[in-house]
C-alpha cells in the first residue's frame, strides 16, 4: 500500500511541537543551573542534544515523534519509487512502500537536524548553520519526494500516517 508525502505544513506543525516538548524543559533547566552570558552559550547545545536523544529513540522504535504523531507523519526509510514522467507530473505523489529506520539511521537523521542547534553560539559557524536550516528547509520544495536535506542524506521520507481509528461506541 503506498503512502501519501507529508505536506510541508504538516512538517512544520510537528516541528513546532517537538521544539516546544524539548526545548520548554531544557530551556527551564539550563536557567534554573546557569545564569548571565553562559545561557546563551550553554542553552544550544543543551537543546541539541537533547533534541538529538528525543528524536532518534521515536523515530527508530516509532518512526514518529510525538510532534509527527499530532501532526499525523511519519518518517520512513525510502524504497525506489517509480522515476519518470509520472513521477515528475505528480508532486504530492505517493510513496511505495518504505520500511522503519533503523538505528544508526534514526540518529544521522536527528543529528544532521540538530548539530546546527548546537554551533549557533560560535560566530561564524553558527552564521553557517542558520544558512543550512535555510536551505534545508527550501529542499521540501526541490524534486517530487518534499525530502528536506536531512532525508536526502539519510535516506529517508516523511509521509502520512494519520492515528488508528478509535473504536466506535
Amino acid at each position: 500500500m503506498a503512502a501519501q508525502l507529508a505536506e510541508p505544513g504538516q512538517r512544520l506543525l510537528a516541528r513546532i511541537a517537538d521544539t516546544l516538548i524539548v526545548g520548554l524543559p531544557v530551556i527551564i533547566v539550563v536557567r534554573a543551573l546557569v545564569s548571565g552570558h553562559t545561557v546563551d552559550v550553554v542553552a544550544p547545545p543543551a537543546m541539541a542534544g537533547s533534541m538529538l536523544v528525543y528524536e532518534s529513540i521515536q523515530l527508530a522504535l516509532w518512526g514518529r515523534t510525538l510532534g509527527k504523531r499530532f501532526a499525523g507523519i511519519e518518517v520512513i526509510a525510502t524504497a525506489p519509487i517509480e522515476q519518470g514522467p509520472a513521477a515528475e507530473r505528480d508532486p504530492g505523489g505517493e510513496v511505495g512502500g518504505g520500511a522503519r529506520l533503523g538505528v544508526p539511521q534514526a540518529v544521522l537523521r536527528a543529528a544532521v537536524y540538530s548539530l546546527p542547534i548546537a554551533v549557533r553560539p560560535i560566530p561564524v559557524v553558527g552564521l553557517l548553520a542558520g544558512i543550512f536550516w535555510v536551505a534545508n528547509a527550501g529542499m521540501l520544495y526541490e524534486g517530487t519526494r518534499r525530502q528536506a536535506l536531512h532525508d536526502r542524506f539519510t535516506g529517508t521520507v516523511v509521509v502520512k500516517r494519520p492515528p488508528p481509528d478509535s473504536p466506535a461506541f
